[in-house]
């Protein structure tokens, strides 16, 4: 260790012991140069800590840039001597002999002020610097000359230091010990008796140097006097003691002040010579004189913050071997040339966000050697972070949460901590502490959305990709990991499960069904995202699915009905004006928009330039005046189309008849109902033809065979009775079309009837009730034939009959 470092851990110790009585909470005193391991104190007990807490807090001693001289035992709560401690080394002359040093405790953040004062053992023996001293005295030496002898060192103090000198033998020479104002002893030797060259020329004395410790130590050294001739007058300083002062970090070289001392004597008796005599320190190595004129100048390094003043002995001797002393006091004057210095002690990289205000993060001591306004420290940070400086003790600082973490506005903070002295100019130094916050699950997950709505096209496959939503958590790693969740509802009266899923980590909404805009055209759920935290946090969002129609429908005729073997006839009188309405083709479609218009259009007509057809309302009308030449069968093909892309469409055959009367169009009714379309199944109309004959000749037969049977029996009981025969009324079939589809604005009925008093009758009297249309399928044509062919039969029976 250096004497620059040591000196400035004395000034930190004496500081320290300056604010012990204070703020130190437990004092130890032991003495030095105690074995390694030697137990100091049970700090656990004088804390009134429990082990387990120096154990969970990681206990550990703070001292500083000094060395580790203490430890802590965790394991016994004690403090134990790590390294030897020389109080010599560690104060020099400095008593009270203290260190000063904290006790540090994390999870939470504690600190103790621990003050241990080494005292002193007598482990030093006084000692001088140079074994032998010598002298050139003259004999004409008057009694009572004094010679300055260099003094003694003992690093001990109080009792155990250097106490007295003794001097052997004492025939020419005694000693004469005097204490001086700033401390020390000169030892001077002082001649009582004459001395006589020519007797004795060589004199040898011991000098021996003892302090008061127990046992008692000493050191010698050995006077050598050589006797000169006549040498009648001693130097003598002009001031016993001189003062000047220094600046610290001075250059070599500079002069200090010039000490002066003159001799009556003339010759090299008068000749002076000048020299500095301290012994066991370092003031030679700082200061040199000159011999000649006694100027002295600064050798070495001048440091305030190692020695604030230093004592420069100087002897000036003449050539016949007399001497004198005197003193130079130095003061150094302190320059602002030392930094602070900022220690940490102690820090969490590493909070929560949800601790709570003022939490300690952080401890650090701050020194700065210079003295007065040089060394007062003020530390500070900035005021935009959420901790705040708080000063503990003399040059201990702690770095204190003042207000609510949120990781989520800012997730770590560089505390900059700058400390500043007082000095002109000031200086500084700054030290940097990084600062995590760590995340608290205090954030829900946010949609990017209030509401979601969504198109799907109807005829989906299973599985498709509506879209995606998103949320988001504000929260990091395991706190922000979301997962989407289909809440349990039901649509239509089953799970919506059915319809949709979604993925739950990336929020994919796919359909579970294909979907038909005829059945459901939207629906409603709700999603929630929940993220990973303990307790885990959550929000919901609603999301409208909505079908979008296809044309996947043609469209739908309502009227005229098309059935198997029906044929339905619209009856237009050979009178009808341009204009005139023949019949509205009806038709729907279950499509919606413009998949459900439709437009109607005239595919084929027996007469393209008799009729057309609306294209918005499908009616058809008569585009000129009909003639008789116009045939009485008119077939009109219709189709409708919606407007989807690609469009669908629907065809119906409407059959027109041009008649005025009804017996005219049963005329042409038996053709007409025989028309065939080109793409039907010939061979099942041969099949049903075939079974339809063969039922009409056995019903025919069958029918014969019971007039013939009637006619017989009628014809005996006519003859037996004798009486006239009854009258038969015969009611032709009812003739009505069933308009069950209720499209028609209007619904005929045409009755056949006869009369009992007349047995003639033909089809002449059929009259229509009211006119438009016929429907007639082709057993009905038959049953008209049959009744035709019946009523002859019948007038012939009368009138063989009469």
């Amino acid at each position: 260790m250096s004497d620059r470092t040591m000196d400035r851990q004395v000034l930190l110790l004496i500081s320290v012991l300056s604010v012990c009585s204070v703020h130190a909470q437990v004092s130890y005193s032991i003495p030095e140069e105690m074995a390694i391991g030697s137990v100091i104190g049970n700090i656990a007990q004088d804390l009134g800590l429990d082990i387990k807490r120096l154990k969970s807090g990681k206990a550990r001693v703070y001292m500083g840039d000094s060395p580790e001289y203490i430890e802590v035992n965790k394991d016994r709560g004690v403090l134990l001597i790590k390294e030897r401690i020389d109080r010599e080394v560690l104060c020099r002359k400095t008593t009270p002999c203290a260190i000063h040093f904290q006790i540090i405790l994390e999870n939470p953040m504690e600190l103790f002020r621990i003050t241990l004062e080494i005292t002193d053992i007598n482990d030093n023996a006084p000692s001088f610097e140079k074994p032998e001293i010598k002298f050139r005295i003259s004999e004409s030496a008057v009694i009572g000359s004094k010679f300055v002898l260099e003094r003694a060192m003992d690093l001990d103090v109080g009792v155990n230091d250097l106490q007295t000198y003794s001097l052997k033998p004492t025939d020419n020479f005694i000693l004469k010990i005097k204490n001086q104002p700033e401390g020390g002893k000169l030892v001077e030797m002082i001649l009582q008796r004459a001395l006589d060259r020519e007797k004795q020329d060589q004199i040898s004395l011991v000098l021996a140097a003892m302090d008061g410790g127990e046992p008692q130590m000493s050191g010698t050294a050995q006077i050598q006097i050589t006797v000169l001739d006549a040498n009648d007058n001693a130097p003598i300083f002009t001031q016993a003691i001189y003062k000047a002062t220094v600046k610290e970090n001075v250059e070599k070289g500079t002069s200090l002040a010039t000490v002066s001392a003159s001799d009556a004597d003339l010759g090299s008796n008068g000749d002076i010579t000048y020299r500095i005599t301290n012994t066991m320190d370092d003031v030679r190595e700082m200061f040199e004189i000159n011999e000649m004129n006694g100027e002295v100048t600064v050798k070495g390094h001048i440091d305030f913050e190692k020695a604030r003043n230093y004592e420069i002995h100087i002897q000036a001797s003449d050539d016949g071997g007399l001497t004198d002393s005197c003193k130079m006091i130095v003061d150094v004057i302190d320059m602002n040339d030392n930094i602070p210095t900022v220690s940490i002690l102690s820090k969490s990289n590493v909070i929560n966000e949800d601790a709570k205000s003022g939490t300690i993060v952080g401890m650090f001591n701050v020194q700065d050697p210079d003295s007065e306004i040089n060394g007062r420290v003020h530390c500070m940070i900035n005021d935009s972070l959420p901790v705040t400086l708080k000063l503990s003790s003399d040059d201990f600082y702690s770095l204190v949460t003042h207000r609510d973490l949120d990781r989520e506005r800012e997730s770590d903070y560089d505390i900059i901590v700058v400390c500043a002295d007082e000095g002109i100019p000031s200086l500084s130094s700054s030290v940097t502490l990084s600062l995590q916050i760590s995340d608290v699950n205090d954030n829900a997950p946010v949609f990017d959305r209030s509401s979601y709505e969504a198109f799907i096209q109807e005829n989906n496959t299973p599985g498709f990709s509506i879209f995606t939503l998103k949320a988001r958590d504000a929260d990091w790693n395991q706190n922000a990991r979301i997962s989407y969740i289909l809440e349990d509802s039901m649509v239509n009266g089953v799970p919506v499960a059915t319809y949709v899923s979604v993925n739950a980590d990336s929020g994919v909404i796919h359909a579970v069904r294909s979907f038909d805009y005829e059945q459901i055209k939207d629906f409603q759920f709700r999603i929630k995202a929940q993220d990973g935290g303990s307790p885990p946090l959550s929000s919901n969002v609603s999301v409208k699915i909505m079908i979008q129609d296809q044309n996947d429908n043609a469209p739908q005729i309502l009227y005229p009905v098309q059935t198997g073997g029906t044929a339905v006839a619209e009856m237009v009188p050979r009178s009808a004006d341009v204009g005139y309405l023949v019949s509205k083709v009806v038709a729907v479609d279950v499509d919606s928009g413009q998949n459900a218009w439709l437009s109607y259009k005239l595919l084929k007509a027996t007469d393209r330039a008799l009729f057309e057809v609306g294209l918005q309302n499908g009616e058809i009308r008569t585009i000129r005046q009909v003639t008789d030449k116009d045939a009485v069968k008119q077939r009109l093909t219709v189709v409708v189309e919606d407007n989807g892309k690609p469009s669908r469409s629907a065809t119906v055959n409407v059959n027109v008849v041009v008649a005025d009367s009804f017996p005219e169009v049963l005329s042409e009714f038996t053709d007409f109902t025989h028309d065939k379309e080109y793409n039907e199944n010939l061979t099942f109309y041969l099949v049903l033809a075939l079974a339809v004959v063969s039922f009409l000749f056995i019903v025919s037969i069958i029918a014969i065979l019971s007039v013939k049977c009637y006619r017989w029996r009628q014809e005996r009981m006519f003859y037996k009775s004798n009486t006239n025969l009854p009258v038969i009324p015969y009611y032709p079939p009812l003739y009505a079309d069933a308009g069950v589809t209720g499209t028609l604005q209007h619904v005929y009925n045409y009755d056949v009837c006869r009369t009992t008093d007349s047995r003639l009758s033909d089809l002449t009297n059929v009259k229509p009730c009211s006119q438009s249309i016929i429907s007639l399928d082709s057993c009905e044509t038959h049953t008209l034939q049959h009744a035709q062919r019946e009523k002859e039969t019948i007038d012939g029976s009368h009138g063989q009959v009469s």
